[in-house]
């Protein structure tokens, strides 16, 4: 008779990039879980702020990476980060961490807990508190009015995969085209696509910041930049289809970004 492992190992990866006055919050929210058994790799993408310096009073405690040559493609370089600290990894279960966010103190407890009670969960996500700098927003899924090729987007750090899955998951979505689709979408592609589930857990885990500096920062809903990346995400998603063999069919959304992109370009 098989014994399940109840109290299975977990690796959180940290891909960090000149993030270093976030670093302490963001290392000591894993260290401090109420779930023990874990390790923290954490990978610097050659900042040039004073990451490291800060990331090496946790030597003891954690495993530390530095990249040596980047891409020059900031969503490449995440994907590039993330993939060399999974094969560093030994947990059964993986959690994706971006160095300026940072975990609720249960996160990884409850998380396992839902990977034991349903054997057949590959990827699993949950909701973001948004941190602005004076204030937090209590992110919920939301209702859409009209059908899209994707749902809900959760944020990189939303996310935690079984390991045996992550190899399969890079190979589907780590491909060099379309730089300004991040992870986050990618894996809810494969998820919802390959993997055929979107599974999430109807609580809010994750503090996830918003800067004046961030990627996001420059993506404000209906700006010209956030119909031009729509425009790349209905791209991706007619690339991935047909890369997959699943059938594709422009809808009205994909349309409507189409001819906006026509006047703004």
């Amino acid at each position: 008779m098989k014994i399940r492992n109840l109290n299975p190992k977990v690796s959180v990866l940290i891909a960090n990039y000149n993030n270093s006055i976030y670093l302490d919050r963001c290392i000591n929210s894993v260290l401090n879980q109420s779930y023990k058994n874990k390790e923290i790799i954490f990978v610097d993408d050659k900042s040039s702020d004073d990451s490291i310096q800060v990331v090496k009073k946790y030597l003891k405690k954690i495993k530390i990476i530095k990249i040596k040559k980047k891409i020059g493609i900031g969503s490449f370089d995440q994907m590039k980060a993330y993939f060399e600290a999974y094969k560093k990894s030994n947990g059964n279960i993986i959690f994706f961490l971006d160095s300026d966010d940072y975990f609720h103190k249960n996160k990884i407890s409850i998380f396992v807990e839902k990977f034991l009670s349903n054997n057949k969960l590959d990827i699993l996500f949950d909701f973001p508190i948004k941190k602005f700098p004076n204030k937090e927003i209590i992110e919920k899924k939301k209702k859409k009015f009209y059908n899209n090729y994707w749902s809900y987007i959760f944020p990189t750090s939303c996310i935690s995969v079984k390991k045996k899955k992550i190899e399969k998951i890079f190979r589907y979505a780590d491909f060099k085209k379309f730089p300004d689709i991040w992870l986050d979408f990618r894996i809810g592609i494969v998820s919802n696509y390959i993997f055929n589930q979107y599974n999430y857990i109807n609580k809010n885990l994750t503090y996830y910041r918003q800067l004046e500096d961030n990627i996001s920062s420059g993506f404000k809903h209906l700006s010209v930049n956030w119909w031009r990346r729509r425009m790349q995400a209905h791209n991706f998603i007619k690339f991935f289809f047909k890369k997959n063999k699943i059938h594709y069919k422009p809808n009205l959304d994909y349309f409507l970004t189409y001819f906006v992109n026509l006047f703004i370009v």
